[in-house]
């Protein structure tokens, strides 16, 4: 069995300023990448983040969300993964969020 190796594809950004966060998660397809990215508490395999795009937009949206720093990409066993940067995020900007995964939920519920 091979055993899982978590690698940094790059290093870390600190958590961007405050209006350059909201601009990251003011797109419908992030806002829904961090939701599922959230909700799942753990590193998700890119594809699983995003429907009805291609490839090579969720690569832009993906690094967008990094340049943020809200996500980090992660190599495990030899595929793409991102994770959710939570503590970091919170430790930045407090509340945030929880708040906006919580509305980011509801407002998938509704769908």
């Amino acid at each position: 069995m091979t055993q899982a190796k978590d690698l940094r594809s790059a290093p870390t950004l600190p958590v961007a300023p405050l209006p350059a966060v909201l601009g990251a998660l003011h797109d419908p397809v992030r806002l829904e990448m961090v939701r599922r990215l959230s909700n799942a508490a753990a590193p998700v395999r890119c594809a699983a983040l995003y429907d009805a795009i291609n490839k090579s937009t969720a690569t832009h949206h993906f690094k967008i969300l990094r340049e943020a720093g809200l996500i980090e990409r992660l190599t495990i066993d030899g595929q793409t993964y991102q994770f959710l940067r939570a503590e970091d995020i919170e430790r930045a900007v407090p509340g945030l969020l929880p708040a906006i995964v919580d509305a980011a939920n509801r407002a998938h519920a509704t769908d």
